[in-house]
């Protein structure tokens, strides 16, 4: 601690704050550092998000695993996901069930007692699954029954509650962020670095069912329609990208509520899954266009409250592009 009565990694935040980023990066990489947990686990975090200094997630990852060791459990945690879903170095399944068991941060004896109903192979996929239901050619729509177990849906919820936003988008204009317009729901992300075991494992899952890589996936999401609240007739697929999304699967974490039904408004096909159930749809044509025929909506929730997983799924391994950093070190 120094003598201001602040620690190492308040005076590198209020350094950054006030546009002294270098000095403040100097102090997260001084000797006293090297054994500070606080402050390693803040040099972490600047290493993963790439806006102070470069991304380095190689760098990150080894940073989250010394702050874990030196007794940083929110460190402890963010190191369970990378270990387990690969990011910064390969993933070690076997490593981060071996995490699990250490009880290295909170909740993560859940996680394990969750994973370990699983019948999984020795890197996590699942060794079994539903049978597939085919319920449309044109476009490709498939469901799943019971994809994930009911204390799987609960998990995911027990996750995500705390941290449902608003549906933002950007304002192109502006830059400012504003209420979706076309999906009203509340909704949260499972970046990678969010990413714990017991979600990666369920995106695996969700990748099997697709017949896809698990790293094709952008971050798995959790959406929350109450009463009134719709995702409004919209294309998944993105125009113009290179690297399309080429599916959707919905897992529906919830039963008890009216309305809310997945409609595909060209063909008629409308689909309302119970808990666990999963349904799978493709959004582009064999060249990597939007399918037309795939436009849908998530039609108004009539009472309760719908919740959902939702993951779109790409060509091609997806990663966002780093942003550029503040300094160049």
């Amino acid at each position: 601690m120094a003598a201001t009565g602040r620690s190492l990694s308040e005076q590198a935040e209020a350094l950054a704050a006030a546009g002294q980023a270098r000095e403040a990066y100097r102090l997260l990489t001084s000797p006293e550092a090297e054994a500070d947990p606080e402050a390693l686990y803040s040099l972490a975090n600047w290493r993963l998000a790439g806006q102070i200094v470069r991304r380095d997630l190689p760098a990150a990852r080894d940073l989250f695993r010394r702050a874990a060791e030196a007794g940083q459990r929110d460190a402890a945690r963010v190191h369970a996901a990378f270990v387990g879903n690969g990011t910064g170095g390969p993933s070690d399944w076997a490593s981060a069930l071996q995490l699990l068991r250490s009880n290295a941060y909170p909740g993560a004896a859940d996680e394990l007692e969750l994973i370990e109903k699983m019948r999984l192979s020795r890197s996590g996929d699942p060794l079994d699954l539903p049978a597939e239901k085919r319920l449309s050619e044109r476009p490709f729509v498939s469901a799943f029954p019971a994809l994930f177990t009911p204390a799987e849906c609960d998990f995911l919820v027990a996750e995500a509650s705390p941290w449902l936003q608003p549906s933002l988008v950007i304002d192109p204009r502006t830059g400012a962020q504003l209420r979706n317009p076309i999906r009203t729901s509340d909704s949260m992300s499972f970046a990678y670095f969010q990413e714990v075991p017991a979600v990666h494992v369920l995106n695996r899952r969700i990748a099997a069912a697709t017949g896809t890589d698990v790293r094709q996936g952008e971050a798995l999401q959790v959406l929350r329609y109450r009463p009134g609240q719709e995702y409004r007739p919209h294309m998944d697929a993105v125009a113009g990208e290179p690297n399309q999304r080429i599916l959707t699967a919905l897992v529906y974490l919830n039963e008890d509520y009216e309305g809310g039904e997945t409609a595909f408004l060209r063909t008629g096909l409308s689909f309302k899954g119970r808990k666990g159930d999963a349904l799978v749809f493709r959004n582009a044509l064999p060249d990597g266009r939007a399918d037309e025929m795939a436009q849908h909506a998530g039609l108004p929730v009539t009472a309760g409250e719908k919740l959902i997983a939702s993951r779109w799924i790409r060509a091609r391994t997806f990663s966002f592009p780093p942003p550029r950093p503040l300094l160049d070190v």
